[in-house]
């Protein structure tokens, strides 16, 4: 999967293929699908959501340059693949899932597996972990029609966020956002993508 699919495609960041090559796919894919488990494309893994193509994982955490002892949020754990992968980099990963009964499942499947630097928590990913920022790093593996104003706000000076952006029914393109120590903020557009859609919880 890795040399073929990944290192192939341009993905070079050693920590990020060693991460891709050590951390168990078929583990995150419900057992029926564990036969296709390290096929580049996603997989359904019940509730409506998906994990996404290795590639795309690798790719996302080539993006964000995760490094030792850095402090990684993640926004839609889903099976909880590329919240193992941050963290075979050496992150502390901070994942939020919407879905309670996702975020049950991938906290006690990545418990289960020995990743215990990854934190998994029920809530809404649009307003990160405030209690946690501000981080390193910001993974957000669902489209949104717009970068969220909170996420940008725990990301750190010198940080980096990896995010789809456009019609979140429709074409996205992953974005990465970059913060300056002074807090300037820059895009730039990497590849078009198509992810499911960032969801909120409902206003009270």
């Amino acid at each position: 999967m890795v040399h073929e699919q990944i290192e192939s495609r341009g993905i070079t960041n050693t920590a990020v293929l060693a991460a891709m090559r050590k951390v168990p796919r078929h583990e995150f894919v419900p057992e029926q699908w564990a036969d296709a488990a390290y096929e580049d494309h996603p997989l359904p893994i019940g509730h409506g959501q998906t994990i996404s193509q290795p590639y795309i994982v690798a790719l996302m955490t080539e993006l964000v340059q995760p490094t030792e002892g850095a402090r990684v949020l993640e926004v839609g754990t889903g099976s909880g693949y590329q919240a193992a992968i941050l963290s075979e980099t050496g992150a502390e990963v901070y994942s939020i899932e919407i879905l309670g009964s996702l975020a049950r499942e991938s906290a006690a499947r990545l418990q289960r597996l020995g990743y215990h630097a990854v934190h998994v928590k029920q809530g809404d990913g649009y307003l990160g972990w405030p209690e946690h920022a501000p981080f390193d790093a910001i993974v957000v593996t669902a489209g949104a029609d717009h970068v969220p104003p909170p996420l940008v706000e725990q990301l750190k000076g010198g940080g980096r966020m990896v995010i789809p952006v456009g019609d979140p029914h429709g074409e996205q393109s992953l974005v990465v956002v970059e913060k300056s120590v002074s807090g300037r903020i820059s895009t730039r557009n990497v590849a078009p993508v198509l992810f499911v859609p960032l969801t909120r919880e409902p206003s009270r």
